[in-house]
């Protein structure tokens, strides 16, 4: 597969990146502001017990938001309240309320970063235009970038919000095409997910790389790549 991959190498121009879990460490990043801010409003709870329940019950509301049943505003509120019922905390809709605009405001300033995504995108930086497709909140992803000090390698910074639809719809792939002025022959997607990143990706002509840092199950469907470092071996 990775053969495969190499005859196309010299007719990508453009490489697009997706943001969480793909270059911004969502998980850590994630942990790190509930400690502060559980901990800021002495909200009695075990951190590693409240993220055992919170990520599931947050990737539930987040599906929901994305088939649009939701808003984001329920989304957010909906998430952090369930976790606390589900734990069996008594925490009043007010602190809920507190803890989600402090959640927001905070976790995309921590500015953790997978491991070597700064040194990959340092060495793609000059060989190629980059960009980011990301199924982020606007104003949250565009803080992440800035607070973890890569903002200024994208030229391009593609969101769901802006598009009107998630990935893997192909309607986002080809709004960040037309931005970047490229044909998808010519361009390269890097993402964590193989039903959001690569399938999307792949449903538009362009080539991908899957960033496996989720564990997915091994597949044929493109080059799987374990470590951002590994990319200077196909780019």
């Amino acid at each position: 597969m990775l053969l495969q991959f190499v005859m196309f190498q010299d007719t990508i121009t453009d490489i697009f990146f997706d943001l969480d879990h793909t270059l911004w460490d969502f998980e850590k990043n994630t942990a790190l502001t509930f400690q502060n801010i559980l901990k800021k409003n002495q909200v009695d709870v075990a951190l590693d017990d409240f993220l055992e329940v919170y990520r599931p019950v947050s990737q539930m509301y987040w599906k929901r938001y994305e088939a649009g049943k939701i808003d984001k505003a329920q989304m957010r509120f909906e998430r952090l309240k369930q976790t606390f019922d589900r734990i069996g905390i008594g925490v009043s809709n007010a602190l809920v309320s507190i803890l989600d605009r402090e959640y927001i405001e905070y976790h995309p300033t921590v500015p953790s970063l997978m491991p070597y995504a700064a040194e990959i995108l340092a060495y793609l930086f000059p060989r190629y235009t980059l960009h980011i497709i990301t199924n982020g909140l606007r104003e949250i992803q565009e803080k992440k970038l800035k607070g973890s000090g890569i903002h200024h390698y994208f030229d391009h910074i593609v969101n769901s919000e802006m598009a009107g639809v998630q990935k893997p719809h192909p309607h986002i792939f080809q709004v960040a095409l037309r931005k970047a002025k490229v044909a998808p022959e010519n361009t390269l997607m890097i993402g964590d997910s193989v039903a959001v990143d690569v399938m999307g990706a792949k449903a538009v002509g362009m080539h991908v790389v899957h960033y496996n840092s989720n564990h997915e199950p091994k597949h044929e469907l493109c080059t799987i790549l374990e470590c951002l470092s590994a990319l200077r071996t196909i780019v």
